[in-house]
């Protein structure tokens, strides 16, 4: 995958002057370039707005905030919860609305781009593998948890990685082989604790899904199959609607195909949670 830098780089002998200058800028600082408007970038590369915006349809984007992004993507992974925050645009106002609706904006951008192919294929790889392990930490933790929950109820080979201690996950992983696979969860910025499972999981022959952002995530070498899913930077909180809704449809997908065994299996789990009265009762019983 060619990223922005590289492509203005390669187009470089053919921009004009103010194209040129707009472009050595970006080289040289585009951790800033990244988070300018196109008129605060003109100004600073002493062109005007329209021809930033020109430039960025000359590098193949749609318009500028295409290229914005890919700059974005480019430098999401390194910055700190600092630079996070004071990259984000969390002026006062209405942020219950700009918030949510970035939210609304990361699931449908994801069904949009979404490898349909690729998706079938983890399906496939799930439902044959010997042993489902899932991992992910930090925030990501909670996405692991949430997919290892629902699968285990769908099938009895499901293994969360636990990462409550240095060493634990990888104590966890000891007996992974080449029939099994290791379902990776990572966004930005990538844990090596989740980059360590994959290489020693491929190290052991099993299959790596990777689930994580973009081409450029550090899984992609490890990845039998990656599938992309949006996860924006709401400052220092990392939006995780996208990759829910994604496990949502992914879990509904293994499901599809046990559904005989998934009927049997919830039948006697309604007979379990009545016995032991789990669930409180609704006015109707």
């Amino acid at each position: 995958m060619s990223s922005v830098l590289q492509t203005i780089r390669q187009q470089m002998d053919g921009f004009s002057k103010g194209q040129k200058r707009i472009a050595e800028y970006i080289l040289s600082d585009y951790d800033k370039a990244a988070f300018m408007t196109a008129a605060k970038l003109g100004k600073t590369a002493q062109v005007s707005e329209s021809t930033v915006v020109r430039f960025a349809s000359e590098l193949g984007y749609s318009g500028y905030p295409a290229m914005q992004k890919a700059l974005q993507e480019l430098i999401r992974g390194r910055l700190t919860s600092v630079q996070r925050i004071r990259a984000s645009e969390m002026e006062e106002g209405d942020l219950l609305s700009r918030a949510m609706h970035r939210d609304v904006e990361t699931i449908n951008t994801t069904i949009e781009s979404i490898d349909r192919a690729a998706f079938a294929n983890v399906v496939e790889k799930l439902l044959a593998a010997e042993h489902v392990y899932i991992v992910g930490v930090r925030s990501s933790a909670f996405l692991a948890g949430y997919l290892n929950f629902y699968l285990r109820l769908l099938m009895d080979n499901v293994i969360l990685v636990q990462h409550s201690a240095a060493g634990e996950i990888y104590e966890q992983m000891v007996h992974i082989g080449p029939k099994d696979v290791l379902i990776a969860i990572s966004f930005p910025r990538y844990s090596n604790m989740v980059i360590h499972a994959v290489d020693m999981a491929c190290e052991r022959g099993a299959d790596v899904i990777a689930i994580t952002d973009n081409g450029m995530s550090p899984l992609m070498p490890y990845a039998a199959e990656a599938l992309f899913v949006q996860c924006e930077a709401l400052s220092y909180v990392d939006s995780l609607a996208a990759p829910l809704s994604f496990l949502n449809a992914l879990v509904l997908a293994v499901g599809y195909r046990k559904r005989q065994e998934v009927d049997e299996t919830f039948s006697q789990l309604e007979q379990v949670w009545s016995k032991y009265d789990i669930f409180g009762k609704s006015e109707d019983e």
